[in-house]
């Protein structure tokens, strides 16, 4: 079967429940920018430790069956269940313990990773927005508006994590730099 079925070249689409829509219809709009999300979190997992890895991973998967839900909202196996904003919850409970947290506005692009997972979380900012202007013309999952308001919360707090652990990195080559230093300058004494 080929990638390309000219289906779309008059302009249209069609929804899970054989609906055919208009490419720039705000479902679409929605599904197009969940799916950018996707992408930009496939982006960050590539720097991503182990324990990071799998969650974006899950991630990546519960935006997959969003999607679903988002094509046909009318179909109960699609139906989002509110126990992912929870899990992102704890996730963000657990990260947030594990170092100080800057309080004040932040300059974005600290490390990469920081920077991939910024991108990441506007396209999830932009995502939400979207989902709110479905959910006034058509039926939307209010589990899933959660999920995306959370999941923005979520990359937030990784890409200032990420800034976290690239700092103390740095920090810590520097003070073998200046260790090396003064054993060579101690040892130029003798």
């Amino acid at each position: 079967m080929s990638v390309y079925t000219k289906n779309g070249d008059n302009g249209r689409t069609g929804l899970l429940n054989g609906q055919s829509v208009l490419k720039t219809d705000d479902r679409i709009e929605l599904l197009g920018t969940i799916d950018e999300l996707n992408s930009h979190i496939g982006m960050a997992k590539v720097l991503a430790d182990e324990e990071l890895r799998l969650q974006l991973v899950h991630i990546q998967r519960t935006l997959m069956f969003m999607m679903s839900g988002v094509a046909a909202p009318m179909k109960r196996e699609y139906r989002f269940d509110a126990v992912e904003v929870q899990r992102l919850e704890g996730w963000i409970d657990h990260m947030e313990d594990s170092f100080p947290r800057p309080q004040e506005f932040v300059l974005y692009g600290g490390c990469e990773e920081s920077a991939r997972l910024d991108v990441a979380r506007a396209v999830a900012r932009r995502a939400e927005r979207r989902f709110r202007t479905v959910a006034q013309k058509f039926v939307a999952d209010k589990a899933a508006m959660q999920y995306m308001n959370r999941l923005s919360d979520y990359l937030y707090v990784c890409a200032r994590y990420a800034d976290y652990k690239a700092e103390n990195i740095r920090e810590e080559g520097i003070r073998q730099e200046v260790i090396r230093d003064v054993l060579k300058d101690a040892g130029r004494r003798e």
